[in-house]
């Protein structure tokens, strides 16, 4: 396991809300100052198994995970299966589950065990396509599928072992929003939606609509950064959408390729692009970058917690972490075979990661959404100090990066000077006008005001 040194540098205080009335919700309540954790089940543990995954998830709740992200979890198509196990996004029935995990009255514990610990389930969903050998292949009309001039059914990209439904049907579309409602009503807490945007964004509303019906509190993420015209009313489907283009920032950043004027530029761009009520999932990997791209060690170095910490801490964003982050697990698993982790382990980079979620829990001004305070740049930092404040009903949190390689210092501004308690330590820290504050390489703080 790659040792990475950092710098912890605060424990949340509490802070209340105020008394007055909050603000009408563009999202369930329960969703605006969440963590999400994508979970892997096959990798996560040796077995393997729902109920290996289960035994862990008391170790989720004590992190400060609140949605936990499963990885599709149904049945795998045999036919163009790539590698032995397959891919999880080559589905062959939408309302079953993979017996490689278990069973659905294994499932169901899982569930009941997360209901039961306070944290919501969502279920990664593939609507743009099945397996060739899908049971919906050889039961439902040949127009169900998207197919040649020869009839034959089509792929997308390098995914040999999927073929591409026809939204132009409407029985399809029909059906696909009936297994959707199947894990609904299981209790499941919304979806993932997988390529989002290689579905028509009308499905999406419907399907949604139908399904808050059944459940008001539903949660929604749309894998997906880019939904040209449409993305303007993103928010009446989705919750959440990913943030690719910041992901790759960060990336470029960490490689000394960009830097702070660059990540101000695209924070203002995003704020033109999407509604301020939409969250915006931010992250430093996930189950795509981890097999192909490498691990956040590999992509970003010494300055991969420090990316980490931004993903919490900046404006409308929602933060990912993926199977094995919360224990520095620098290793880039197989995507179509059996890779799990050797052992589950608490280690410094839980208790980074316990930090985080309890400064987010416990700062109205790092919601996500509307109910977040923007971004105030603190203007005449140098050039590789990025420093803003984010401000909701009282509750002020500063932020301080270094976004460099190389020490930095800067002289404090009297619109940032105060009275702060560092939010790692919990312990008084004044700031005063004039100061010289120096930075080591990639090291960053947040404090509270007072």
């Amino acid at each position: 396991m790659k040792k990475i040194l950092f710098t912890l540098l605060g424990i949340a205080m509490l802070w209340s809300c105020g008394s007055e009335k909050p603000a009408p919700s563009a999202h369930p309540d329960w969703t605006y100052n969440t963590v999400v954790y994508e979970m892997n089940v096959r990798q996560l543990t040796p077995e393997g198994t729902f109920a290996a995954a289960e035994r862990y998830l008391p170790e989720l709740k004590v992190m400060g995970v609140d949605i936990v992200w499963l990885m599709p979890i149904h049945p795998i198509g045999v036919k163009e299966r790539k590698g032995t196990l397959g891919s999880y996004y080559a589905i062959s029935d939408y309302c079953a589950v993979n017996p490689e995990f278990g069973t659905m009255e294994d499932f169901d514990s899982f569930l009941a065990a997360a209901h039961g610990l306070g944290m919501h389930v969502i279920l990664d969903w593939v609507a743009n396509h099945t397996s060739p050998d899908a049971k919906w292949v050889d039961e439902r009309p040949a127009d169900w599928y998207v197919r040649d001039e020869q009839g034959n059914l089509v792929v997308q990209y390098d995914w040999t072992d999927i073929a591409k439904l026809d939204y132009a049907n409407e029985d399809m579309r029909a059906e696909m929003r009936k297994s959707m409602r199947f894990w609904i009503e299981r209790g499941v807490d919304g979806f993932r939606c997988d390529v989002a945007e290689e579905v028509p964004i009308d499905f999406w509303r419907t399907a949604f609509a139908e399904l808050r019906e059944v459940n008001p509190e539903l949660y929604f993420l749309a894998e997906g950064d880019d939904f040209d015209d449409e993305v303007a009313k993103l928010h009446d489907a989705f919750d959440a959408s990913y943030t690719w283009a910041l992901h790759h920032l960060l990336n470029d950043i960490a490689q000394g390729a960009k830097g702070v004027a660059e990540l101000k530029e695209y924070v203002a761009a995003d704020a033109q692009k999407v509604p301020h009520e939409a969250f915006r999932l931010m992250f430093t990997s996930n189950h795509d970058e981890n097999s192909w791209a490498g691990t956040e060690f590999t992509r970003m170095g010494d300055a991969a917690l420090t990316m980490a910490a931004l993903t919490f801490f900046l404006p409308n964003g929602q933060p990912l972490i993926y199977t094995g982050q919360e224990m520095g697990y620098d290793h880039s698993f197989e995507f179509f075979e059996k890779d799990a982790i050797p052992a589950l382990e608490n280690n410094g980079f839980t208790a980074f990661y316990t930090n985080l979620c309890c400064i987010r829990h416990e700062n109205p001004a790092l919601a996500a959404g509307e109910r977040g305070g923007e971004a105030v740049w603190v203007e005449g930092m140098p050039e590789s100090v990025l420093a803003f404040t984010r401000t909701v009903d009282g509750n002020t949190v500063l932020c301080v990066f270094n976004l460099s390689a190389e020490p930095a210092e800067f002289t404090v501004p009297a619109e940032i000077a105060g009275d702060y308690v560092c939010a790692w330590t919990g312990e008084d820290y004044p700031i005063v006008e004039g100061d010289t504050m120096p930075l080591a390489a990639w090291q960053w703080a947040a404090s509270i005001k007072k």
